[in-house]
């Protein structure tokens, strides 16, 4: 499991939505809940999340509808519920930008094990550059990182036992 992935649930139904809450928290993954695509694209535009697990069948826009829209311009994964289990339905789905589906009624731990597999396969976002540790005394400085010690802009040499 990927500690502290937070995870977006989209589902209409309050206990559904209310349940996959628990079940997940209680797995060790952080999460937030949508009732609605609507609430859904207001809560993606502040926050950034790991996974987003979402119910197709939903009143207003459906969740095919918003993985489609949400692939034009993030990478999340996105793993489907829905009580439509026919082929059609399911490459729908995965034609609409979806990493993974799976058909209600489900068993939790599926669940959970699709979720970790998604997140196993997802690079985690590293720092593009480390934080560089650089004591500064006056105007010498010591890259700790690099072993390098530089007064002003001339290198200064060390021995070996010196950078270490």
């Amino acid at each position: 499991m990927v500690p502290d992935a937070h995870l977006l649930i989209v589902d209409d139904d309050e206990r559904i939505r209310g349940l996959l809450q628990k079940f997940l928290m209680r797995n060790g993954f952080l999460v937030s809940a949508a009732r609605d695509a609507a609430q859904a694209r207001r809560i993606l535009g502040g926050l950034e999340f790991d996974l987003i697990v979402m119910d197709v069948m939903m009143p207003g826009e459906d969740g095919v509808t918003l993985t489609r829209d949400l692939r034009k311009r993030m990478t999340t994964p996105i793993l489907l519920l829905t009580a439509k289990g026919e082929t059609s339905n399911r490459i729908e789905g995965l034609e609409a930008g979806a990493d993974d589906y799976l058909v209600k009624p489900f068993e939790p731990k599926e669940l959970l094990l699709r979720i970790n597999a998604i997140l196993r396969r997802v690079p985690q976002v590293r720092a593009a550059e480390p934080v560089r540790q650089v004591i500064h005394l006056g105007a010498v400085r010591y890259d700790l990182d690099r072993g390098e010690m530089w007064r002003g802009e001339a290198p200064v040499r060390l021995t070996a036992t010196e950078a270490a």
